[in-house]
C-alpha cells in the first residue's frame, strides 16, 4: 500500500510547503505551518482517482438566456448592494469588523424575508439559540418566521438543510467557524475554511438557495482565511464603519450578478440599522459654511453620487520633519497633490504640518478628489473660506493640469439637488462625460478651469478681498 503524502500549510496565508519551517515565507509568520495529508489540503486529488469521468454537454456562447431570479428583502440599499436582491443558486461573502453590525443586518434581512413568505434558515456557529432570540427581541423582530439553529459541523448543517422543504435563503455565521469530518485539523484553518465553504456553495448550487456566508476580518481588512473562498463565491460584500461614528457602509467589492463598487449606507440606531436614503445629507449635515480648509467634493461610488465634506489643516510646525496625516484618503496621493501645489503653483508646506480629513470617516478612493483636496490645501494656507455652495471634482495630473474625470453629469445633478449653486471641474470635460448633465443642470455655475494654478489665483485673490473687507 502507497504510503500517505503529507504536507505542511500555513494557516495564516494557505501557503503549502513540503516540509515543514518555523517560518512561512510568504507572510512571514512564525510557527504557522500545519501538517495536513494531501488528500484533505490544498491541491488535493480526486476522493476517488480510478473512476472514470462523464462527457458532458457543450453549447455555444449564442443562445436564450433566461433573466436570473431574484428574492428581493425589501430593505433597498442592501438590494442596491447585491444587485437587485439575492440571486436564487448563489453564494454570498459578507465580511466586517467584530461587532459592526453584521448579524444585525443579516437578522433584519431575514426577517423581512420571512414576512414574505420565503423559507429563511439562519444557522449561527457563535451564538447560542438564545442569545439569537435576545437580539430579535431587542429589534423587534421575534415574530417573523425565520427558523434558527446553532450548529458548526458541516454534515449536521447539511442534513438539516435537506430536510427543509426548498428553503429560499441560508445564513451561516461564521464560515470561521466551521468544521468538516473529511479534515483531520482544527476550526478556522485554511483546509477546514475551504472545505466547509465548498460544501455550502455546492448545496447552493444543486438546491437553488441563496447562502450567505459570513466571515470575520484580519487586522488588514481582509476576510480570514484562504483567498481562495473569495474567488469561489458568487459576491463579496464588506460591512465597513468606524467605532465613533454611528453610520455603516455595506460596500461590494465583486459581484457576478451586479455592478461592483456600489455602497448601501446605513445608520446605526437603538433599534437596529437603518437605512439612508440621501448619504450626502449625512455626510454634509453637521459641516461648518465659513471655515478655512473646508471643500466639497462630488465624488462616485458606483451608480451613486455621493458628495463628502474634506477637510485640510495646515498648521506651523515645531517639528524637524514637517507631519503628515491623513485619514480617509491614500497618503501618497496627498503627497502628490502637495509636490504640485509646490512645484507649479508656488506654494510652500516645508514648514507645515498638514493635516487631511474625510468628514464622517469615509473613505474615498477615487482620483477625483484630487481637485477637492487642494483647494481644502490652499482655503487652509491662505486662511480664506471657500463658497459654501461650490462642489469641487476633478483629477490632477503631475504638470499641474486638470483631467476629465466620468460620470460628471450625475455629480452635477446631486449637487443641484442639494441646494449648490456652483461646480469648480476641469475644463477639458467632454460632451460624453457630462452627457446631458449641463442641459439638466442649467441652475449650476460652472466654473471650468484648465489647470491648477488658475484655481490657487481664484483663491489667493479671494483673500485679498477678504483682508481688503477686514480694513
Amino acid at each position: 500500500m502507497a504510503k500517505a503524502k503529507i504536507q505542511f500549510i500555513c494557516q495564516n496565508c494557505g501557503a503549502v510547503y513540503p516540509r515543514w519551517q518555523g517560518r512561512c515565507d510568504t507572510c512571514g509568520g512564525w510557527n504557522t505551518l500545519a501538517e495536513e495529508s494531501i488528500s484533505a489540503g490544498i491541491g488535493a486529488a480526486p476522493a476517488m482517482p480510478g473512476k472514470s469521468g462523464r462527457p458532458v454537454a457543450l453549447s455555444r456562447l449564442a443562445g436564450e438566456t433566461e433573466e436570473v431570479p431574484r428574492i428581493i428583502s425589501g430593505i433597498a440599499e442592501l438590494d442596491r448592494v447585491t444587485g437587485g436582491g439575492f440571486v436564487r443558486g448563489s453564494a454570498l461573502l459578507v465580511g466586517g469588523d467584530p461587532g459592526i453590525g453584521k448579524s444585525t443586518l443579516l437578522t433584519q434581512a431575514a426577517a423581512a424575508l420571512a414576512d414574505k413568505g420565503h423559507n429563511v434558515l439562519y444557522v449561527s456557529g457563535e451564538e447560542a439559540v438564545a442569545q439569537i432570540r435576545l437580539r430579535a427581541r431587542r429589534l423587534k423582530l421575534e415574530q417573523s418566521g425565520v427558523k434558527l439553529a446553532a450548529e458548526t459541523n458541516v454534515e449536521n448543517i447539511l442534513a438539516t438543510l435537506k430536510q427543509e422543504k426548498s428553503p429560499d435563503l441560508v445564513i451561516i455565521d461564521s464560515v470561521q467557524t466551521l468544521w468538516s469530518d473529511t479534515a483531520d485539523s482544527a476550526p478556522g484553518t485554511v483546509s477546514q475554511v475551504r472545505l466547509s465553504a465548498q460544501a455550502m456553495i455546492r448545496f447552493a448550487k444543486q438546491s437553488g438557495a441563496a447562502v450567505v456566508l459570513v466571515g470575520h476580518v484580519t487586522k488588514d481588512g481582509q476576510v480570514a482565511g484562504p483567498r481562495v473562498v473569495e474567488h469561489m463565491v458568487d459576491a463579496v460584500l464588506y460591512f465597513e464603519g468606524e467605532g465613533g461614528h454611528h453610520y455603516r457602509i455595506l460596500r461590494t467589492v465583486k459581484n457576478r450578478f451586479g455592478a461592483t463598487d456600489e455602497i448601501g449606507v446605513f445608520e446605526m440606531s437603538d433599534s437596529g440599522l437603518r437605512q439612508v436614503a440621501n448619504p450626502s445629507e449625512l455626510f454634509l449635515g453637521e459641516r461648518s459654511q465659513h471655515a478655512p480648509g473646508a471643500a466639497v467634493f462630488a465624488g462616485m461610488e458606483g451608480t451613486r453620487p455621493l458628495l463628502v465634506e474634506i477637510q485640510a489643516l495646515v498648521a506651523q510646525t515645531s517639528l524637524g520633519t514637517p507631519r503628515r496625516a491623513v485619514i480617509g484618503w491614500d497618503n501618497s496621493r496627498l503627497a502628490m497633490i502637495i509636490a504640485v501645489l509646490e512645484a507649479h503653483c508656488g506654494l510652500r508646506f516645508g514648514n507645515y504640518d498638514i493635516y487631511l480629513n474625510i468628514a464622517g470617516g469615509y473613505r474615498i478612493s477615487e482620483p477625483a478628489a484630487d481637485l477637492a483636496v487642494a483647494a481644502a490645501l490652499t482655503s487652509s494656507l491662505a486662511g480664506v473660506s471657500l463658497p459654501a455652495d461650490c462642489v469641487y471634482f476633478g483629477e490632477v495630473s503631475l504638470s499641474g493640469s486638470l483631467r476629465p474625470v466620468s460620470h460628471a453629469g450625475q455629480r452635477l445633478k446631486e449637487a443641484e439637488k442639494l441646494g449648490f449653486k456652483q461646480a469648480v471641474l476641469p475644463a477639458s470635460l467632454n460632451r460624453k462625460s457630462t452627457g446631458e448633465g449641463e442641459k439638466a443642470n442649467a441652475a449650476l455655475r460652472l466654473d471650468k478651469i484648465e489647470s491648477l494654478p488658475q484655481l490657487v489665483a481664484q483663491i489667493a485673490a479671494q483673500a485679498a478681498q477678504q483682508k481688503n473687507r477686514q480694513k
